[in-house]
């Protein structure tokens, strides 16, 4: 087959299998904070349309990036793992999620110039504004009815929480936030009445204790003399619940704030890229950035806010004078004080608080987890596989054996060298130094751009971004999962993505020829 020449115009369907790659990859960063739904739809349609260009000639021109040995190979170890794993299938069925690395690859080598990720990332951005929106009119008008003064004959009193082994009487108490009843949404106590009123002897109520979510048992037909829903119900008054954790489209509240974080560190980023920070893009970048942190700190989780703030110091070491790191952290003293009694009106626990109950449990499962790892050499060489933990937890006596509500290990070292063996969580570290080496270089190199160029230096924006976001994401994940949220994860791939092709235009240019390509191209 001859080789195709480059004046010769590409064939039609090359044409369209580009185009849509390019559409699915805006996909993904429009709905990536919002859905994880379309933002999968977006990478599996965009990934098989990308394997279709690999085989249409011409073929397109593949790239190898820095990160290419550590990835694979992490997935090759996670692969492994699965084969191994005490529950084989249900370990295999996980590496669909662990899959999600392709991200990396159909934005790294289908984004071809900086200015399509100039605009990748400022949709990204943007979009995360329809969560932070959201959260803003939910604090406004309120989310489910918070009760005040409930009686002891009430029936809520009779709820009762079901766990795996027991039954355990949990009265809805006043302060407490009936969210949904059946599935339901209700706004009023006038709906909750009346779901209480007939039907199945038993309705399932969701309600919003603190920091914790469940849903509660409580017996129908058993409400009160009155005339009216609140004295029928046992309460002296209500109000619209605003003491929630935020979680924005998602279902959890560390999710959000994760996914807030990385995105919240980009923004920052790119701010500090800008050489004129009062244009439209600083103005732009600015109200971005209030609202990422007023949700990050509607989410009231510490671990995340932890991170945000390394990864706030981390880019402004590296970008700000010494006096200028005085003056915000002098200016930013008001925030964490603010934080801390944030905490303690929404979760009723300070920042470092030994008798919190999340404390006490990732005590309890840090122990437990780490004294599974260490029992057998099959644990420390190919882990116990991923999610068997939900099949074999019982005859392991994780969690309290059953006492604490299943889950994982609420840590990213631990959950990966349990579930995968101490092999694949040293393929991880080295894939995040990796990453991390490059950025810093990446920073090295577009200083020269931003000291001989009086334009905004988006390759170092986007550089200290991403590192940020990573440091930041590293740090909360010594007490969180977050590898194990595929939300969190596939903006983490995707921000990789984007600073691959960073990395390959920079490299592939002299410093003289960057400068004039990035005064024609990078100009906001």
């Amino acid at each position: 087959m001859p080789p195709h020449r480059d004046s010769e115009p590409p064939p039609t369907i090359v044409i369209w299998l580009e185009r849509g790659i390019i559409g699915c990859v805006f996909l993904i960063a429009l709905f990536a904070p919002n859905s994880i739904a379309v933002t999968q739809i977006g990478w599996a349609l965009g990934t098989c349309l990308w394997i279709i260009r690999l085989v249409v000639y011409p073929r397109p021109q593949l790239f190898r990036t820095p990160v290419d040995y550590a990835l694979l190979g992490f997935f090759l170890l996670s692969g492994i793992s699965a084969f191994f794993s005490y529950a084989p299938f249900t370990s295999i069925g996980k590496l669909r999620a662990a899959s999600l690395f392709t991200i990396v690859y159909l934005v790294a080598e289908n984004v071809r110039s900086l200015r399509l990720v100039q605009l990748l990332a400022f949709c990204l951005i943007g979009s995360c504004m329809a969560n932070v929106l959201f959260t803003a009119e939910r604090l406004v008008f309120g989310k489910g009815v918070k009760l005040e003064g409930v009686s002891a004959a009430s029936p809520l009193t009779k709820a009762v929480y079901k766990t795996r082994k027991t039954t355990q009487p949990t009265p809805i108490r006043s302060g407490d936030i009936i969210w949904a009843v059946d599935g339901t949404r209700v706004d009023t106590p006038e709906q909750i009445a009346n779901a209480l009123a007939a039907g199945p002897q038993i309705a399932k109520v969701s309600i919003y204790h603190i920091e914790w979510t469940p849903t509660l048992d409580v017996p129908r037909a058993q409400l009160l003399p009155g005339t009216n829903a609140l004295e029928q119900l046992g309460v002296a008054n209500w109000s619209r619940g605003r003491d929630w954790r935020a979680t924005g489209f998602y279902g959890h509240w560390v999710t959000y704030a994760e996914v807030i974080q990385l995105i919240a560190s980009l923004a920052l980023g790119l701010f500090l890229g800008l050489k004129n920070k009062r244009s439209r893009a600083g103005l732009l970048l600015t109200i971005a950035l209030i609202g990422l942190v007023f949700a990050l700190g509607m989410s009231v989780t510490r671990a995340s806010w932890a991170g945000f703030a390394v990864s706030v110091a981390l880019m402004l070491m590296l970008s700000v004078s010494r006096r200028t790191l005085i003056i915000v952290g002098a200016c930013a003293l008001p925030l964490v004080l603010g934080s801390v009694f944030l905490l303690k009106q929404k979760r009723s626990v300070g920042f470092f608080d030994t008798n919190d109950q999340s404390t006490t449990w990732r005590g309890t499962v840090w122990k437990e987890g780490f004294h599974l790892l260490v029992s057998k050499p099959r644990h420390l060489i190919v882990g116990v596989g991923m999610d068997s933990i939900k099949a074999y937890w019982s005859e392991w006596g994780l969690f309290d054996n059953g006492r604490l509500p299943m889950g994982h290990m609420h840590s990213n070292l631990l959950q990966l060298s349990l579930e995968r063996g101490v092999p694949t969580l040293i393929a991880w570290l080295i894939l995040i130094g990796i990453y991390m080496r490059m950025l810093v270089r990446i920073i090295r190199k577009s200083e020269i751009i931003n000291q001989q160029s009086a334009i905004d230096n988006f390759p170092r924006g986007l550089a200290l971004g991403a590192l940020g976001g990573m440091v930041g994401f590293f740090t909360s994940g010594l007490v969180h999962y977050n590898w194990g949220d595929s939300e969190v994860v596939m903006v983490v791939y995707f921000v990789m993505g984007l600073s691959l092709v960073v990395e390959r235009t920079l490299s592939s240019n002299s410093a003289e020829s960057r400068t004039v390509r990035n005064g024609t191209e990078l100009k906001l």
